[in-house]
């Protein structure tokens, strides 16, 4: 059905859990090829990305914009941006922060602007606002109210522990539409 590349930073281990989980979302449809794709490794060739028909994007969220190993990983890919090799494939992205909001949508915005640089076709969340009523709960998926990509937010002082399964699971259902919509960009529904 595809190819999937989720090309990541994580500072802590945050940002690598929401990666799995993105991948784990996408994998979950049948014929899906998944890889994960520590983004300081793949900025050394981001060539072998070509392959990939979606490419999803993660980084922590530090100082209000993505971190600067993500940026490095964008900026190693202007060869391919010079020649618009990653054209019409599609996008998403992710981030993580330890403030609720902590200036995400800065990096979502970032990343979707390097998506649409490079001529890629973004794919947002699509799932509504949780938590935004009485009967709400922070275990709903989005609670954090993103459309333009999958938020976290995990608590400075904790580790892994300290990530809320619905953060996951809003990623999962973010790699999981992904999965989809490459699967009707090629014609094969679903």
């Amino acid at each position: 059905m595809g190819s999937i590349g989720v090309v990541y930073d994580s500072g802590y281990g945050h940002t690598a859990a929401q990666a799995r989980a993105v991948g784990e979302g996408a994998a979950s449809l049948p014929g899906v090829d998944v890889a994960l794709y520590f983004a300081e490794e793949v900025a050394t060739d981001p060539r072998q990305l070509d392959h990939c028909d979606a490419l999803v994007f993660g980084t922590p969220t530090y100082m209000g914009s993505g971190s600067a190993v993500f940026k490095t990983f964008m900026e190693s890919s202007a060869k391919i941006w010079l020649r618009q090799g990653w054209k019409g494939k599609l996008a998403a992205g992710f981030t993580n922060s330890s403030g609720h909001s902590g200036d995400k949508l800065s990096t979502l915005t970032q990343l979707w602007l390097f998506a649409m640089q490079h001529g890629m076709v973004w794919v947002g969340l699509g799932l509504l606002d949780g938590n935004g009523r009485s009967t709400g709960s922070d275990a709903e998926l989005n609670r954090l109210g993103a459309y333009a990509g999958a938020m976290a937010q995990s608590n400075s002082d904790q580790g892994l522990e300290g990530m809320r399964d619905s953060d996951l699971l809003t990623a999962a259902a973010l790699g999981e539409r992904v999965a989809r919509q490459v699967a009707l960009w090629q014609g094969g529904g679903q």
